[in-house]
């Protein structure tokens, strides 16, 4: 029986708009691999966006999501409620990340990137690795799955940019003091596309391998539209088919800025139109039971 349901099951406020959701689908569940992602669609009429997956449990058949709320299809996602459900999930896409017998390996996420390397760090203890992780974000709310992260990595570092939670600093700060102190032969960042690429530049000069997780502009996510295109050594590559890693040192991340603003302005008012249309939804509700308290005590009681 083909699943149609994907239901949200669990649902976890992690942050300031930040929010993990279980979500039953259990063929994606069997089949997915760390590294791999899905797109989801909330609606009939919603937008098709790309997510990475922060794990899945076979046994229960269940993917897990991590969501910020930055946009208009976002917004609607942090939404959703237990018991709530997409319309469709489709996944898992994308090739795995290659996992092997490395030695020291770093993997650092930035904001919800996070999420990714959860089931990566796993995979990497598994296969006989040092894993040691730095977690990057703004202030200490914003710093995301800290405990879930120390539970799987044998060091984790954490950086907030104003310094209320662990160093302050950046991530690069952290990733240069690890290389100076011992050899480092695998390194991993999923989030920002500037912290990314700083990352990259950093480990270029001591030619440690460098992969990035490169979440662009995407419809299909079968490499049939050609909207996630990217430049990788020279040679134009698509994030859903021949990502969405790759190698850190090789990637254009100047294209790929270019590339994501393009629809920065239609982004913006999507979110003003739903801001507006959330107002009117509380404004509606409100009169609603303004008008419900007025009859109550307008009708008469029973002497």
């Amino acid at each position: 029986m083909i699943q149609t349901r994907y239901e949200v099951v669990r649902r976890r406020e992690i942050a300031p708009k930040t929010v993990h959701l279980a979500v039953r689908a259990p063929e994606i569940a069997r089949k997915y691999r760390p590294g791999q992602f899905v797109i989801v669609r909330t609606h009939e009429h919603g937008e098709r966006v790309p997510l990475s997956l922060a794990g899945s449990d076979m046994e229960e058949g269940l993917i897990y999501l991590l969501v910020q709320a930055v946009g208009k299809t976002s917004g609607e996602i942090h939404d959703l409620a237990v018991g709530d459900a997409f319309l469709d999930v489709v996944g898992p896409l994308g090739r795995p990340t290659p996992i092997a017998e490395y030695g020291t390996c770093v993997l650092i996420g930035g904001g919800f990137g996070v999420g990714a390397l959860q089931p990566i760090a796993t995979a990497l203890r598994d296969a006989g690795n040092r894993v040691i992780a730095i977690l990057g974000a703004r202030q200490r709310s914003l710093v995301l799955l800290e405990e879930e992260t120390r539970a799987l990595c044998d060091e984790v570092y954490v950086t907030t940019d104003d310094g209320s939670h662990g160093r302050k600093g950046i991530v690069t700060d952290v990733l240069r003091e690890i290389i100076e102190r011992a050899p480092v032969h695998f390194v991993m960042a999923v989030g920002p596309m500037l912290m990314m690429k700083a990352v990259s530049e950093l480990t270029r000069p001591h030619r440690i391998r460098t992969l990035v997780s490169l979440n662009t502009i995407m419809v299909d996510g079968t490499g049939m539209c050609g909207s996630c295109r990217v430049v990788v050594g020279g040679q134009t590559r698509f994030a859903c088919v021949h990502g969405p890693d790759f190698d850190g040192h090789l990637v254009d991340f100047e294209a790929i800025r270019q590339r994501n603003a393009m629809y920065l302005a239609e982004e913006r008012e999507a979110l003003e139109r739903r801001r507006a249309e959330m107002e009117e939804s509380c404004q509606v509700a409100a009169l609603a039971g303004q008008t419900a308290t007025a009859r109550q005590s307008s009708t008469p009681k029973e002497s």
